[in-house]
């Protein structure tokens, strides 16, 4: 794949001066649109700004940076003056605060709504920066007109077949949803990591706004946190988090997540099915064809989201995978499961076609651990998928373990994901994207080796 550079400009020169008086800002931690403000007027303010916004750690490691839209704002600590890059082309011209050793720049990175890389060099030598810097475009923002819906207060949830694991979720309902017309549905798992609407995933306001410009369907969203094990000591479940917890060194916690959305067996399924999503059908009404549901994660909430459309397509045949984690975590750990998520592009190839549509997110900077390599392992899974003639989509870039890359194509995601989508129908035989049929499988080459 041939990446694409991005367009950026030195701001400095180019806005008019707005001055702000810089004690309204005095220790509040500023957006990237008040720092870059300052830095036209050139107040006093700035210096306080920075370092309320920034951590002294990214200010030193050369790690900081804010954005809103195209709009970027990066600082950092340095004794010479560095230089900044921009997804690998050098970047406006740093500026430096009298009397410290910060330095600053503002820059427009485009395009937006795509995945961007940023460093410096200092007397030459490579510093700091950080390969997942997203460009969200207009949808990740609220549009004006475009109405909000309702966020629930967080909901707590016992469970009973995973004996008295307790599971933390929201729903969220649409402005437009309307109790005598069934809506569609879409699932997020570590739920509570995307319905911040100014947070690193802005799922809330592009769902608002695709659902404005009827992209996609209108659709009750579940926000599901891995649950808790951690007060029903005794329980078989407890047992089996904490027999995996000791032997990984990992929290109890941490264990329940990974036995949750690293399994491939369709236990998880049956929870949200029997015991997650019929407490939410109680109050709302939801479609219950799989055509109407979607299901979404990261790392292994990625593959679980697979896992889930794998083992039931009739419940959800919609499928955004991020970082996805199809790798040998929960492999053998319980005698009842043979297969381990290493398994899955094998499973794709020689197991009975599913009719799902997938959206695989990865980069070639993911992780390599003891479980497997995550972006071969992804790479993988796209082409199993497009040999056995798979509805999917691989957006593979350069980032590393990290939700940005997903992010800022989020909007892309959901309107590719509910593409052609008729609320006549209950049922499609999907086919693959005539963008992809022409496309050869996907390769690698060892780029961090000379030979």
């Amino acid at each position: 794949m041939r990446p694409t550079f991005p367009k950026y400009i030195s701001l400095a020169a180019s806005l008019v001066l707005i001055l702000i008086p810089s004690q309204s800002f005095a220790a509040d931690k500023l957006s990237a649109t008040q720092l870059i403000d300052l830095a036209r007027s050139k107040g006093a303010g700035l210096h306080d700004g920075i370092t309320a916004t920034f951590s002294g750690k990214d200010l030193k490691e050369g790690t900081a940076w804010a954005g809103h839209g195209a709009d970027f704002f990066f600082a950092t600590e340095a004794a010479s003056k560095p230089a900044l890059f921009i997804d690998g082309g050098a970047g406006p011209q740093m500026q430096k605060l009298a009397d410290s050793n910060l330095w600053y720049a503002s820059a427009r990175v485009e395009p937006v709504g795509k995945l961007h890389a940023f460093y410096y060099k200092v007397n030459g030598a490579k510093f700091g920066g950080r390969l997942d810097m997203p460009a969200f475009g207009p949808l990740s923002y609220l549009q004006p007109g475009v109405p909000s819906g309702t966020l629930s207060d967080k909901l707590i949830h016992t469970s009973k077949i995973y004996d008295g694991l307790q599971s933390e979720y929201w729903i969220y309902v649409p402005a437009q949803y309307d109790p005598k017309t069934p809506a569609a549905l879409m699932v997020f798992q570590d739920g509570g990591g995307y319905i911040s609407r100014d947070g690193n995933n802005p799922t809330l306001n592009v769902i608002d706004n695709l659902m404005a410009q009827k992209k996609i369907p209108v659709m009750i969203c579940v926000f599901i946190n891995p649950g808790d094990i951690g007060g029903s000591a005794g329980t078989a479940t407890y047992n089996q988090a904490k027999a995996y917890s000791d032997k990984w060194q990992r929290t109890v916690k941490d264990s329940m997540r990974s036995i949750l959305y690293d399994t491939v067996s369709d236990r998880y399924d049956r929870f949200l099915k029997d015991e997650i999503l019929a407490e939410v059908s109680a109050k709302y009404n939801i479609r219950k064809d799989g055509y109407s549901r979607g299901i979404t994660g990261l790392s292994s909430g990625g593959i679980c989201s697979f896992n889930a459309a794998w083992q039931m397509p009739d419940q959800f045949t919609r499928v955004i995978s991020w970082i996805g984690s199809y790798a040998s975590i929960q492999w053998k750990e319980d005698p009842a499961v043979a297969d381990g998520g290493q398994d899955y592009p094998e499973k794709v190839l020689h197991e009975s076609k599913r009719n799902i549509r997938v959206w695989l997110q990865d980069g070639s900077e993911d992780l390599e651990n003891q479980y497997g390599n995550w972006p071969f392992a992804n790479l993988r899974m796209a082409n199993a998928l497009k040999f056995k003639g798979y509805d999917f989509h691989l957006s593979f870039g350069k980032g590393t373990h990290n939700s940005g890359h997903g992010a800022a194509e989020f909007p892309e995601e959901m309107t590719w994901l509910w593409r052609g989508y008729d609320p006549a129908k209950t049922t499609q035989v999907y086919e693959m994207d005539p963008a992809e049929k022409d496309k050869p499988p996907f390769r690698t080459m060892g780029l961090n080796r000379e030979n």
